[in-house]
């Protein structure tokens, strides 16, 4: 008789197999989404982002823009709440772009459903944050007065996650109105006070500022942008003296704003800049430790600079018409002699023959926006000369040539004051659109600069907002190629060989 056994060993280690291939199936599946242990290898194809410490994985994700952030969610599961504890909540999304060229174009009835649509997310993004701090809150569209209630919860939240940056952009359409957005007292714990008389309005004093017993505060800010977003000179000065690290405060488009004062020693601010506040009446600076100063608007009745041993740049832009050059010289008096950045409109001043300008003796770069003209007219280039002649140390030197709005007096002088600057290196012409006026100052830069090293000319004028690129005028794009042509064929072949000229 005979047994075989092959058949019945090999079905049992057949099914032994099965279990094995079972049991490694279910410990994969247990690791998936779990770290990987780097093992050095960059080719083995692990997973080393997931090998992070959590506190970089934030770090990282908090570089990117929110909507970034939350696509990082579907990664995996453990990247799937990291968004919500980002640091920088910069809530800007280009589906609420404000230069969209369609939005421009709506009826007010659908800009304001965008606007609610805006408001609704940004509420929905702060309800799942779940970080105790954030570096950076901005918020930027169409918002006034009808959304305070959620913009006012905005800025509490910001202040209750130790804010280190705060930016409310809220671009109206027409500027500043009634209905503008006011930064609320309630909330920095003042009490709303009566309107100011004027001459206590220009008090050294500063006003008392009024406690409800709210003890939240901003201690941790170091920058404020607010953008037609209405505040009041007590608002500003409780940002100044009660935020020790703030360092740069910008203020545009506002309403109620009359006087500005930023004053003391224990004032850390670096950086001011005041754009279209076109009810500002005074404003006073001294003592501080400020680097940058920034002015743009309507003329001030009166404007205190003094003692700033720091401030190094200044833009200063009037709007209003025909206002003599001397009239910036005598504001920044205390310190034109340190400054070494300047930026200034001249485009609707006359050249005055017997004006001395001030020593800028030690001014590096010097930005000015001159009137563009079709003939010869000298007298825009021979305050460009005056300027170069006050600057001996002069290094850059930019001109931005605006499209003339009223005619300058018309001047013909033959030959311009003879004389050689021995430090300008480098000339950028922007906007130029190769008229006779413009032609005219680059070559004569040329003939007084003898270190002269390179040219820059730019026929774009970036100054002016478009919505997109794209969405320039056919003629406005057409006149910088002929500029170019022009740029290329005339101004090139003038220029001495040793100078670089580039066309951008």
């Amino acid at each position: 008789m005979f047994f075989f056994f092959g058949p019945i060993r090999t079905q049992k280690y057949e099914r032994k197999l099965e279990k094995r291939k079972r049991r490694r199936t279910k410990k994969k599946g247990k690791n998936l989404g779990k770290k990987l242990k780097f093992t050095g290898d960059y080719n083995s194809g692990e997973d080393r982002m997931s090998a992070l410490p959590d506190e970089l994985v934030v770090s990282i994700v908090s570089c990117l823009p929110l909507k970034e952030a939350v696509a990082t969610s579907i990664l995996s599961r453990r990247w799937k709440h990291v968004w919500k504890s980002t640091r920088t909540l910069n809530l800007f999304d280009t589906k609420f772009d404000l230069t969209r060229c369609h939005f421009l174009f709506l009826k007010r009835e659908a800009k304001d459903e965008e606007s609610r649509e805006y408001v609704d997310w940004v509420n929905g993004v702060l309800q799942q944050h779940s970080s105790s701090t954030i570096e950076r809150f901005r918020a930027s569209f169409d918002i006034d007065r009808r959304f305070i209630s959620s913009v006012d919860k905005w800025i509490k939240f910001a202040m209750n996650k130790r804010v280190q940056i705060l930016e409310l952009e809220f671009q109206l359409e027409y500027g500043p109105k009634e209905d503008i957005y006011a930064f609320p007292h309630k909330l920095l714990g003042l009490e709303e006070e009566p309107a100011l008389e004027l001459n206590h309005l220009y008090s050294s004093d500063t006003p008392r500022l009024h406690s409800c017993g709210n003890n939240i505060g901003f201690k941790f800010l170091k920058v404020i942008h607010f953008q037609c977003v209405d505040v009041t000179r007590q608002v500003l000065d409780y940002f100044l003296s009660h935020c020790p690290t703030l360092e740069r405060l910008t203020v545009s488009c506002v309403r109620s704003l009359t006087d500005v004062r930023v004053v003391g020693p224990s004032i850390a601010l670096k950086h001011l800049a005041l754009m279209n506040c076109n009810g500002l009446k005074r404003i006073e600076v001294q003592d501080v430790d400020l680097v940058s100063f920034r002015y743009y608007g309507l003329e001030v009745e009166k404007v205190l600079l003094r003692n700033l041993p720091l401030l190094t740049e200044v833009s200063y832009t009037y709007v209003d018409w025909r206002k003599p050059i001397e009239i910036p010289f005598a504001r920044l008096s205390c310190c034109l002699s340190q400054l070494e950045i300047l930026k200034l409109d001249i485009t609707q001043v006359d050249y005055n023959l017997n004006l001395v300008f001030p020593l800028l003796a030690n001014l590096k770069q010097l930005e000015l926006k001159v009137a563009e003209a079709d003939y010869t007219n000298e007298g825009a280039l021979l305050n460009v000369i005056c300027f170069m002649k006050a600057s001996p140390h002069l290094q850059i030197l930019e001109l931005k040539l605006v499209e003339f709005l009223r005619c300058p007096t018309r001047l013909k002088i033959r030959n311009t004051t003879k004389f050689s600057h021995r430090c300008l290196k480098v000339v950028n012409v922007v906007g130029y659109r190769g008229r006779i006026g413009a032609a005219r100052h680059v070559m004569c830069l040329v003939k007084h600069a003898v270190a002269l090293e390179k040219i820059v000319i730019d026929p774009v004028r970036h100054w002016i907002s478009y919505p997109r690129e794209t969405d320039r005028r056919i003629e406005e794009v057409e006149e910088e190629v002929q500029a170019r042509v022009h740029a290329m064929e005339y101004l090139k072949v003038k220029v001495p060989s040793t100078i670089e000229f580039v066309c951008l």
